[in-house]
């Protein structure tokens, strides 16, 4: 259900900032296949899907901490970490985009946001090195006039610094850009930049159920949330 705020935001609404894990893309097989290939190189068990997408969401140098933790002690993890996170990046570029695939009607969206005359951005977690190749690989490049990762700020979300650029990037106040995503993360990153946001229920949002995070509603697809916008 959309709350009144929204309503009052869609009709000014000038631009969108569109998470990717999570939000436009499944990836959470592409990050499985890698963590247990670092894994192996550690002589340690494989996990499941499951697991992994409790510990997507925040960068990649938390997914290694919280994986290695399952293994072992934080003094273990201080001296793992490095040559588990080369490893982890290594396997992961190797196969970056080959397991993950787009949630239903992302394109769509996509094509009616842009029908509609809004301006898009990326704004993600993930390092850049990882987001490029694969956002050119699923046809999303070509949508995105600006597309912010995990290493392009000092700080990640859900600090707001990367949607604030964002909308400096636009020109526009932070009430004429809709943040959309699926987890806590970008509703925090969206709130603190003074942005309305609306969140997907198919992500991932660190195992958490995405109706207890508060935004100004929950849409079921990014078709729907260009639908709103147009309304």
């Amino acid at each position: 259900m959309i709350t009144d705020s929204i309503n009052a935001y869609h009709t000014i609404i000038q631009a969108v900032i569109i998470d990717l894990d999570g939000t436009m893309l499944d990836t959470a097989p592409d990050f499985l296949v890698a963590i247990n290939r670092m894994r192996d190189e550690f002589a340690l068990a494989a996990i499941e899907l499951a697991t992994i997408k409790q510990f997507v969401g925040k960068g990649s140098e938390n997914l290694i901490e919280r994986v290695l933790a399952l293994d072992f002690s934080a003094e273990q993890i201080t001296q793992h970490f490095d040559a588990a996170m080369a490893s982890y990046q290594r396997h992961y570029l190797s196969i970056n985009g080959d397991f993950s695939t787009l949630y239903p009607d992302v394109i769509t969206g996509l094509q009616a946001m842009q029908a509609s005359g809004l301006r898009l951005a990326c704004v993600t977690n993930k390092p850049l090195a990882f987001a490029l190749p694969l956002m050119e690989k699923k046809g999303l490049s070509a949508y995105f006039e600006v597309v912010y990762g995990g290493d392009s700020f000092s700080r990640k979300k859900p600090d707001p610094i990367a949607l604030l650029q964002v909308c400096a990037d636009f020109d526009l106040a932070p009430a004429k850009v809709l943040a959309i995503g699926d987890s806590s993360n970008d509703a925090q990153a969206a709130r603190a930049a003074h942005c309305p946001v609306l969140l997907v229920p198919y992500g991932y949002n660190h195992g958490e159920a995405i109706q207890t995070v508060e935004s100004d509603g929950i849409v079921a697809s990014l078709l729907e949330a260009a639908r709103l916008i147009r309304r």
